[in-house]
């Protein structure tokens, strides 16, 4: 995780058109392994008031090749990137740490999943996504300026840039589509086609 003071995190992301020849241009700018190919699976947490929706914030359990509990606070954009509070720390146990949430009072609400990769270059965090609906490459650093020049070496469409969410990605489609289920998960996308652009996102790798 890059932050910067008071723990805000600065990201943005792209939709991928071909995730294998984004990989291949990180490697040939000197990109460094952190963490091979692995399968995330999120739950996300609120109170029966839903008071952590309301106020733009997120309360979230992940399991990949370790587990953490993260908070993330409202988003805004500062210089065409996406910019938020997060405080994140290792839990030992998975199922432990969901007992203790819900003993708190929360609930999880949704749950969603991808395989994500991760790169280091430079000091960024270069990481290859794989949603449900689509591959993303996402890219965070200690500032946008250090973000966008990382983008342009990449060979990105900074203009195609997406500084929000998965989860706000996926809702859109949900309003615009006919998707009747509530996470996301493989398995509820099984069958279904996607059509990105109908939500304004399009490939920034061509």
């Amino acid at each position: 995780m890059v932050n910067i003071a008071n723990d805000k995190e600065l990201e943005v992301k792209f939709f991928a058109s071909d995730l294998v020849g984004l990989e291949k241009r990180v490697l040939d700018l000197g990109g460094s392994l952190v963490q091979e190919r692995t399968h995330e699976y999120n739950l996300r947490f609120d109170n029966r008031q839903g008071e952590l929706s309301e106020a733009k914030s997120m309360l979230r359990l992940r399991r990949d090749s370790g587990n953490r509990i993260t908070f993330k606070g409202p988003s805004e954009t500062l210089g065409g990137v996406l910019a938020r509070t997060e405080i994140e720390f290792d839990v030992s146990d998975f199922s432990a740490a969901e007992r203790l949430i819900k003993a708190l009072g929360y609930r999880a609400n949704f749950v969603y999943e991808k395989f994500r990769t991760t790169y280091d270059i430079e000091g960024l965090k270069i990481t290859l996504d794989e949603m449900p609906y689509g591959n993303f490459v996402e890219i965070e650093g200690p500032n946008a300026e250090s973000i966008r020049n990382m983008s342009e070496k990449m060979q990105l469409d900074w203009e195609e840039r997406l500084p929000e969410t998965y989860i706000s990605i996926f809702r859109r489609l949900k309003e615009l589509t006919s998707l009747g289920f509530k996470d996301l998960t493989f398995e509820n996308f099984k069958g279904h086609e996607v059509n990105l652009a109908r939500v304004g996102v399009n490939p920034a790798d061509n």
